[in-house]
């Protein structure tokens, strides 16, 4: 797994957005127990913080430390530093285990193996992740979209491609669930645009 974010930690604590409420309950509804949650690839605790207050405990871990240490203190989460394809955790310990805008970065095959280990039989493996941003203002939408496809072209990391094919390529060797897309829809200034373009 790549450790792209260590060094913008605080900016991208600050500048992510938040996911909808409506897709924590769309993936609330498919969570038989709530006992152990394992958030994967959690970064500064974006989704972490948003399924905290379903389960009695939350394990968030990432390969940034720096990360870690910019996400909010819950008395039900611990967040430990461990590359996603080398868990310490029991087997058929988690009822969910969510990777949200991360597992691209993933070693596949190394780390469906720990899912299939510490999944519990009727638990849920959530992959969650949001494509490139869509302004109202058509002028700068434009602009957004000369500089990712045209500026930055051949600079982006390979693995970058399976976001804007929506995670639908990215190899799945487990039953899919059906579910609608969602949409985060913000309000930003200038300043928090060019904040989260930054990260």
């Amino acid at each position: 797994m790549k450790d792209l974010f260590s060094e913008q930690s605080e900016l991208y604590q600050q500048a992510r957005p938040s996911y909808p409420q409506s897709m924590i309950e769309a993936v609330l509804l498919q969570v038989k127990t709530r006992a152990r949650a394992w958030d994967c690839g959690a970064g500064s605790g974006q989704l972490t913080q948003l399924i905290a207050p379903y389960f009695q405990q939350v394990i968030a871990t990432d390969l940034s430390q720096n990360q870690l240490d910019q996400a909010p203190a819950l008395s039900n989460v611990q967040y430990l530093q461990q590359a996603a394809e080398h868990s310490v955790f029991p087997d058929r310990y988690f009822d969910l285990i969510t990777v949200a805008q991360a597992i691209h970065w993933f070693d596949f095959e190394k780390f469906y193996a720990e899912v299939k280990r510490t999944l519990k039989a009727d638990g849920l493996f959530a992959v969650i992740g949001y494509g490139l941003i869509q302004l109202d203002d058509t002028d700068l939408n434009q602009r957004i979209d000369q500089l990712y496809h045209h500026t930055l072209k051949g600079f982006w990391d390979v693995e970058r491609r399976y976001i804007d094919e929506c995670y639908q390529t990215i190899p799945f060797p487990f039953e899919e669930i059906s579910m609608p897309q969602f949409q985060i829809e913000l309000s930003w200034t200038g300043p928090q645009l060019w904040d989260y373009l930054n990260t």
